[in-house]
């Protein structure tokens, strides 16, 4: 099973790829597809780096782990394919962009690489899951994996938009130079939290004044 991964990060990468620890994560993942189903498919495991390269980077989205229902997943946070129904989280995703900002927003598509595609890094902490078993791929190694992705991007880059929401993404919060980036922190846009914080943020609204104040494109939300 190959790594997909465009050359840009395989080069950044390349010094985590080469340790033991992500060795022996890859031959368990390599060992889970072949036994039982795992989502997303081999080919999107990399799909935000594919999608959206470093120097590209102007928001990062952290997400927890894949959708585990089949035909969700497809290797963007909170993201999924054409066709499938928003997921309870996304769709709060969508009504904040609303009242945020007056866009509207099609409720019956909820795939998000438009936003990748305009430097929106839509990473989960997790980058794979058993069907039916959330949380099934936590604490094999995705975690250091994505924390050195997180370091490499506060290093390496100026201005960058980081949305940590809900407990489980703030943690990596410690990772940002926040002297250098701007982080948003609020309560999951799941139904369980998103009143408690996630409505009435308006994160999108101030990523794209803070891309403005630093000449970057804004985001087309």
């Amino acid at each position: 099973m190959e790594i997909i991964i465009n050359p840009t990060w395989k080069k950044i990468l390349r010094p985590y790829l080469k340790k033991v620890a992500f060795t022996k994560l890859w031959d368990f993942i390599k060992n889970e597809y072949q036994h039982t189903n795992i989502y997303p498919l081999e080919k999107d495991i990399f799909k935000s780096f594919n999608l959206t390269p470093l120097e590209k980077i102007s928001i990062v989205i952290i997400g927890q782990d894949p959708y585990h229902q089949p035909h969700q997943a497809h290797g963007l946070s909170f993201s999924v394919p054409h066709g499938i129904t928003i997921p309870p989280s996304l769709k709060n995703i969508f009504k904040e962009i609303e009242s945020d900002t007056g866009i509207k927003k099609d409720f019956t598509d909820g795939n998000l690489e438009s936003w990748s595609y305009q430097g929106i890094l839509l990473l989960n902490s997790v980058l794979t899951v058993q069907e039916n078993k959330p949380s099934s791929h936590a604490n094999i190694g995705w975690e250091e994996f994505t924390n050195f992705v997180i370091k490499q991007i506060s290093d390496q880059k100026e201005h960058v938009i980081f949305f940590l929401w809900g407990n489980y993404a703030q943690k990596k919060g410690s990772l940002i130079d926040r002297s250098r980036h701007l982080v948003l922190e609020t309560s999951h846009p799941s139904p369980l939290g998103a009143y408690r914080g996630f409505i009435g943020c308006r994160h999108f609204s101030r990523a794209n004044e803070y891309l403005k104040k630093h000449n970057k494109s804004e985001i087309n939300w």
